[in-house]
């Protein structure tokens, strides 16, 4: 079995060495990059399971590599911001980040946030040998590729994180799944009381396939529940 294989991009040179020594001895292979031309490079050089990205970063800050990134990749993305700075958090998830940890944090809180987005993906791609789409409302979720296509045909690449909570959805098609549920489904934690982090999703999700937010349609807000796609799902082999 393959070491799973990270690529830490931070500016703090003392940061990376931490992290990249930690994270080799629990069985990651792990690249450093010190800013977004770095991090091009170790893209280009060869593929990763997932990236750990700093928002403040010399040249492009981690937003801009975020978005540039989420254009033309899936792969997770899990973002170090500054404590308390929610506008950040918020703006790393639309540009497509999968999660988010303060800092200062714990290197354990980090190994646990790697562990249990790779356990997703790895869980996901069990799931794929039976069902391979989820189609509905004239859209198909393809879970071997992790996109959508549109009835006219079009592809939208999703986020790994936007992919696992419109899977969990769709999968439980006209069930209202709580904010905790679909939370765990997302990173695998528990939210706090102004933790906005489905919001955010759920509103990119929204419109990604042309859910108006004011009278949505398809992916309905049940208010001091949760969230339900109300729709027939069909699920192809």
């Amino acid at each position: 079995m393959h070491a799973k294989s990270l690529l830490v991009v931070d500016d703090d040179a003392d940061l990376r060495t931490l992290l990249s020594g930690y994270l080799g001895e629990q069985g990651f292979d792990v690249t450093e990059a010190g800013d977004g031309r770095a991090m091009a490079a170790a893209l280009a050089a060869g593929s990763f399971d997932l990236v750990i990205l700093d928002l403040m970063l010399p040249g492009d800050d981690g937003l801009t590599l975020c978005r540039n990134l989420r254009a033309e990749s899936t792969v997770p993305i899990l973002m170090l911001t500054a404590r308390g700075d929610e506008l950040d958090r918020i703006i790393g998830l639309e540009m497509g980040a999968d999660d988010y940890l303060p800092k200062p944090f714990n290197p354990r809180e980090l190994l646990a946030r790697i562990k249990s987005i790779l356990r997703r993906a790895h869980e996901r791609g069990g799931d794929e040998k039976t069902v391979r789409e989820l189609a509905f409302a004239g859209w198909v979720l393809d879970l071997g590729a992790r996109h959508l296509i549109g009835s006219d045909g079009v592809v939208t690449p999703l986020s790994s994180g936007e992919f696992r909570l419109l899977s969990a959805l769709a999968e439980n098609a006209n069930r209202v799944l709580s904010r905790d549920q679909l939370m765990d489904v997302l990173a695998g934690r528990e939210s706090g009381p102004f933790d906005r982090t489905i919001d955010v999703m759920i509103s990119r999700l929204r419109r990604r396939l042309g859910d108006d937010a004011r009278e949505p349609v398809l992916i309905k807000t049940i208010r001091s529940e949760g969230y339900v796609l109300a729709t027939t799902v069909e699920r192809r082999a």
